[in-house]
Order: structure tokens, then sequence, then C-alpha cells
């Protein structure tokens, strides 16, 4: 499965199928943790940073593409726009890592009840 970024898959597993097994809350949560490398890594090392951002990036692509999840392609295209905005945009949408974090975070938490 083409992850839609030209940089290439960073989970070749997810990526082949895998992702779709999750639950969205789980997806979510996966997210989220890529997310929060970002966040930590914002101003220690640059790389890591691009790195963990760009996992983020693939993983909601994948989340967006999960044809279970039509009904909430809206609020999932809109959390992209929102987290590139943060991430590579003018911040537009006047955001930070944190308040990304702790959308993703609720995801987590719910998916762990489940387990």
């Amino acid at each position: 499965m083409d992850s839609g970024l030209t940089s290439g898959v960073r989970h070749p597993g997810l990526a082949a199928g895998r992702w779709h097994t999750l639950s969205l809350a789980e997806q979510m949560g996966n997210i989220g943790s890529e997310v929060g490398r970002a966040r930590r890594w914002r101003d220690r090392d640059h790389g890591q940073f691009e790195s963990a951002a760009f996992r983020a990036l693939e993983l909601l692509e994948l989340t967006i593409r999960d044809p279970r999840w039509r009904r909430r392609l809206k609020e999932l295209t809109r959390v992209k726009e929102i987290f590139c905005d943060e991430v590579w945009g003018s911040r537009v949408y006047q955001t930070n890592l944190e308040a990304l974090e702790r959308y993703f975070n609720v995801f987590a938490l719910y998916a762990r009840r489940d387990k």
C-alpha cells in the first residue's frame, strides 16, 4: 500500500495491512505516540523531530485511508491539517504539539480501557 508520502514508508508492517486490524482508538493512540516523540525531540534534535513527525503523518494517512472511518473523514483530515500546520506550516490554527498530544492521548486511554 502506498503511504502517499514521498519520503518512503516508515511503518512497513502497518502499511502492509496490519494497521487496518486496529480500532480507531488504537490507531489514534499510536499516532499520539509519534506526536509525543516529535514534541520531545523538537528542540533537541531536528532529525529525530522530523522522523517522528513524518511517522505521525504516515499513520494519519493510513487512518484516513482506512475505509472503516469514512464517516470520520472530516475530523481525521482536519487533525492532519492542524498537525501539518503546527509542524511545517504558518501556525494558522495557533495550536502546539502539547495540545495535539493531549487530543490523541484520550484515544490511547480509551483503547487501553478495552484491553
